[in-house]
């Protein structure tokens, strides 16, 4: 008996060979298919794609040797099996012939129908095994490709696309997805037919609860279960499916959410295609705990940094002041720039820098270095001496960091600027419609002892500065006089708005690898 019923291509011109040949194979439970010539048989073959192709020598117009050949060189038809038949090319070496040019057996006549049927049965045998090997070697290189895209998705939603969409090529069915996302919002995307984009789906948002509940529980691991459609509509009402569900939910640790990977279709998996299911949803797990974590902690990261920044910007009669600062894409770490802006009397203390890497240990050097301004500045507002100051503080506690700082000590009256720079990127003064860079200061603080200068200078009316951090013009591709340039150039136009200013800037440059600090001032009288 058949392990399961075939379609059979029987290629004969004479109608007596095709109906014995038929009826044997229907005997044997399998659907049969008839050519009558060459021509024939290879445009049924591109079209119904047959299991078996049973194939005579002789046929009126191309003979079997050919047809087989040609069957074989399509990559498209190339794997289906063919059996030669010939009552009259029964030579040793037209048997070895008819097989150098692809055949899979070869039978000469007259044949029993027991001989027939098993050497139908052992090629189908061979053939099926060899397309499940394939279909698995596909499957396996589809399951890697997946699981590498899931695993480099930076957003939570191109994370679930990218699953679905994934699963629901690899098994050809029907697929959807749930899960948890970080604002705590429950996600579900849906792909209709394999490469059809997924849909975003709105589910109550107890939805992954309730399936949960379903095979896991509470449990941390990985559930599999299979439920008909109507039981799974008792569950979920609003689901709109036309056949059983087969799913994975999965958990990595006790306590967190699960998530969920099902597909649908009349013919339940097998149980290759249900272990790809499983690796998947432990793939999107494992991935949703990751970029959930992350951020998490980018979260943490951004709220220490933004606490060593000022709380406000006091206001200033005379002067107009924006700030930004921006962190760096997809960085977790905390970074060393900052700003400062403080009133000192009828004066105004504006200050950036640069702690040099991206770590806690530089962002809390950062902060000791602000607050050491705070102090030394209430004191003593030679620029000169606090800079030197602070370059001790540096050298002394943490010697093998370097910080660039530059101040700015302004009076909003008369437009008078105080200016000491160790080593950060010159201010941009604008006047007039034009605008320049400062000159570079002194060495940067922290890589020796240096006696800072302090330049003076005066805004004029209507006049305007920019400082920023470096973060805002470091490209890896790009020469740093160049980006230096478009700054400055952008700084000749200047809108009314600072605020717009600043913003225009920022995109200008994109996402950024570093942290980014901006300020920019104007005297409005």
């Amino acid at each position: 008996m058949n392990e399961k019923a075939a379609t059979i291509l029987v290629v004969d011109d004479t109608p007596t060979k095709r109906y014995i040949l038929g009826s044997w194979l229907r005997r044997a439970g399998h659907d049969v298919v008839e050519a009558t010539c060459g021509e024939e048989a290879l445009s049924l073959v591109g079209a119904i794609l047959p299991d078996l192709v049973i194939l005579d020598v002789r046929l009126p117009d191309i003979d079997g040797y050919e047809v087989c050949e040609r069957i074989k060189a399509d990559p498209a038809t190339a794997a289906i099996p063919v059996i030669q038949i010939s009552a009259h090319a029964i030579a040793v070496a037209d048997r070895a012939h008819g097989l150098d040019r692809g055949a899979d057996a070869y039978m000469a006549e007259p044949i029993e129908p027991e001989e027939f049927i098993a050497t139908v049965q052992a090629t189908l045998r061979y053939y099926r095994a060899r397309r499940r090997a394939e279909r698995m070697a596909h499957r396996l290189g589809e399951l890697t490709r997946v699981t590498l895209e899931i695993n480099a998705s930076t957003t939570f939603d191109r994370l679930l696309r990218v699953a679905v969409e994934g699963t629901s090529k690899i098994l050809g069915r029907r697929c959807s997805a749930l899960a948890i996302a970080v604002d705590g919002r429950i996600r579900h995307y849906f792909v209709v037919n394999p490469g059809v984009p997924a849909t975003l789906l709105s589910p109550a948002q107890d939805t992954l609860d309730r399936v949960t509940r379903l095979a896991l529980g509470d449990a941390s691991g990985t559930a599999e279960f299979t439920m008909s459609r109507d039981a799974w509509l008792q569950v979920l009402p609003e689901s709109v499916i036309r056949g059983e569900v087969s799913a994975v939910v999965s958990r990595t640790k006790v306590g967190r959410p699960p998530v969920y990977l099902g597909v649908e279709g009349v013919d339940p998996p097998d149980p290759d295609e249900l272990n790809v299911l499983k690796q998947l949803c432990q793939a999107l797990a494992l991935a949703v705990d990751a970029l959930r974590a992350y951020a998490e902690e980018h979260m943490i990261a951004l709220t220490l940094q933004r606490s060593f920044l000022p709380s406000h910007i006091p206001p200033t009669p005379g002067l107009e002041l924006a700030v930004r600062y921006q962190p760096a894409i997809d960085n977790v770490e905390v970074g060393g720039d900052f700003y400062e802006v403080l009133r000192l009397g009828d004066r105004l203390l504006v200050g950036i820098g640069d702690v040099q890497g991206h770590s806690l240990h530089a962002a809390t050097i950062m902060a000791e270095l602000r607050h050491a301004l705070r102090a030394l500045i209430v004191e003593d507002h030679d620029l000169g001496r606090v800079m030197g100051r602070l370059n001790d503080v540096l050298r002394k506690y943490h010697p093998a960091m370097t910080a660039t700082v530059c101040l700015l000590l302004i009076d909003p009256v008369t437009g008078a600027v105080e200016l000491a720079n160790a080593g950060h990127i010159p201010p941009v003064i604008v006047a007039d419609g034009e605008a320049r860079y400062l000159g570079w200061g002194n060495l940067l603080m922290g890589a020796a002892h240096e006696v800072y200068r302090v330049d003076k200078l005066e805004i004029p009316e209507k006049g305007a500065l920019l400082m920023f951090t470096d973060g805002l013009i470091e490209d890896r591709d790009i020469p740093l006089d160049h980006s230096l340039e478009v700054v400055r150039q952008m700084a000749t136009s200047f809108d009314d708005n600072l605020e717009v200013f600043c913003d225009r800037l920022i995109d200008h440059f994109g996402a950024r690898e570093d942290d980014v600090a901006v300020v920019a001032l104007r005297r409005t009288d």
